[in-house]
């Protein structure tokens, strides 16, 4: 079963966490890491790059769905394990990710699924004060060793300017009690000064990894959480109206089969089918010609959060990476 969660609901751009780490104990991880433990990051950006931490199956894979497992070179960083524990999260798919002299991550917005589902953690390690993180216009540096959440749903951008390569531990999670004790410690006193872990602080303990975070087939509270969502952000009008209606429809026609077939193998063709048609409806009623309040378009946001992963055969484990 799959979850819509935190990840495109924060009211901030940039949201600092009460906790921070030790920077020098982390560039000594980072340092003894082999070389060969970097490799391109999924994008092709160039001067991106990555040290896989937390993959499907612990395996050299970029991919999104499937159970995750660390994979060695997290085993070879105890601290880091630390500050996970620390941080309370139940992990998806986290990286060391290296940004080159010159290099930059392009402006963009997360729209695929596993955005909508989840929380990005940005720790510095290797940093420069002309490394500049924009996001919804707002544009920050982030110092060596403090913990920031950031809204993905918001274009965004990252530029090093400065003459030295940039390295952020990067922890993707589903939100948890934990982590939402720390987002409203940040809110309530944000002039607070951040907690410091210190190397060693934790006594060893298991970290959670994620099992389940793709749905065979998505349920009907889920598609409707993701409407009410999406139809957030699209101005109201006569044309919105057609389309929501249409999507409601939709909904319950989802709940019917749901009723009829779960996530079970049986329904598969007759979920298709009713993607299918839904879509073919959406584009002849001119879906494509809205856009939601942060000028994306309004039907690609519907394929990336209900048609493609709303069954698993029908796209569901294929978003793209980033």
């Amino acid at each position: 079963m799959g979850q819509y969660g935190i990840a495109m609901h924060l009211t901030e751009a940039f949201l600092k966490l009460p906790v921070r780490f030790d920077v020098a104990a982390l560039k000594a991880e980072v340092a003894e890491l082999p070389a060969s433990a970097w490799v391109p990051h999924a994008t092709g950006f160039p001067g991106n790059e990555a040290v896989r931490l937390v993959t499907v199956g612990g395996q050299p894979t970029d991919a999104f769905d499937g159970p995750m497992k660390p994979t060695e070179y997290l085993a070879d960083c105890p601290y880091v394990q630390e500050i996970m524990a620390e941080l309370g999260g139940v992990w998806g798919r986290s990286r060391f990710m290296g940004l080159g002299v010159g290099a930059e991550v392009p402006e963009h917005i997360d729209v695929h699924y596993h955005w909508r589902t989840h929380l990005r953690i940005h720790i510095p390690v290797f940093t420069n004060p002309q490394v500049e993180f924009t996001c919804g216009g707002e544009t920050i540096h982030m110092a060596g060793a403090e913990c920031w959440l950031f809204d993905s749903f918001r274009w965004h951008e990252v530029h090093n300017r400065g003459d030295e390569k940039r390295t952020h531990l990067v922890l993707d999670t589903v939100i948890t009690d934990a982590l939402w004790t720390m987002i409203d410690d940040a809110r309530s006193a944000p002039e607070r000064e951040a907690r410091l872990l210190k190397p060693g602080e934790r006594a060893p303990e298991p970290l959670y990894y994620e099992q389940n975070n793709a749905p065979l087939v998505m349920n009907p509270w889920e598609v409707r959480g993701h409407l009410d969502f999406i139809f957030g952000h699209v101005a109201e009008g006569p044309e919105q109206a057609l389309v929501r209606r249409r999507m409601d429809r939709f909904a319950d026609g989802w709940a019917g089969l749901w009723a009829r077939f779960g996530d079970s193998g049986a329904g598969l063709s007759d979920y298709h089918q009713m993607i299918a048609a839904t879509h073919s409806d959406l584009k002849q009623l001119g879906t494509a010609k809205l856009d939601l309040d942060r000028e994306l378009s309004l039907l690609t946001v519907l394929e990336q959060l209900i048609f493609v992963p709303a069954v698993a055969a029908a796209g569901g484990g294929q978003r793209s990476a980033s």
